[in-house]
C-alpha cells in the first residue's frame, strides 16, 4: 500500500473515528481494554442483534494506532456474523504476526501490513481486536 495513503486513511480514522463516544443503553456489552505499556485505555460497546454485532461504540485516550485500529474495526465489523468476524480477526492477527493471511478480507486494516517493524506498536495495533475476543464468547 502506498505510504501516502496508508497515512491518510490511518489520520481520517484517528481525527474523525466511526462511533466515537459511548451511550447510555443496557443493551450493550461494554468492555474496558487497555496497553499497561502506554497510554492506550479504551472503552468498546457492542451490540448484538440476531447473531450479528448490530453497533459498536468506542471512547478513551490512545494514540493514533489504537484509535485508527479501533475504528477501522468498527467499520469492518458491523452487520457481520461470529463466523465472518472470527475469519476477519485471523487474518488480521496473521498480518500482523507475518503470517499468510487474505488482504482482501481486510479492506483497510491492511494499513497496519508492515507494523511488525515496530514491535513494540503491535500491541496498538491489536488491542480494539482484544475486546473482540471475548464478544466472541458470547455470541
Amino acid at each position: 500500500m502506498d505510504p501516502t495513503l496508508k497515512r491518510r486513511i490511518m489520520l481520517e480514522h484517528y481525527e474523525h473515528p466511526i462511533n466515537r463516544g459511548l451511550i447510555e443503553d443496557d443493551t450493550y456489552i461494554k468492555i474496558n481494554t487497555n496497553n499497561e505499556s502506554c497510554i492506550d485505555n479504551l472503552d468498546i460497546m457492542y451490540k448484538i442483534e440476531n447473531g450479528r454485532i448490530s453497533d459498536i461504540r468506542f471512547d478513551g485516550e490512545a494514540c493514533v494506532i489504537s484509535i485508527s485500529a479501533t475504528s477501522i474495526m468498527i467499520k469492518n465489523l458491523i452487520g457481520k456474523t461470529k463466523e465472518q468476524i472470527m475469519e476477519i480477526l485471523e487474518n488480521y492477527e496473521n498480518m500482523i504476526d507475518q503470517r499468510e493471511y487474505d488482504e482482501h478480507i481486510l479492506g483497510e486494516l491492511n494499513v497496519y501490513h508492515d507494523i511488525y517493524q515496530q514491535p513494540n506498536r503491535k500491541k496498538c495495533a491489536l488491542l480494539p481486536f482484544e475486546s473482540l475476543k471475548k464478544i466472541l464468547e458470547k455470541m
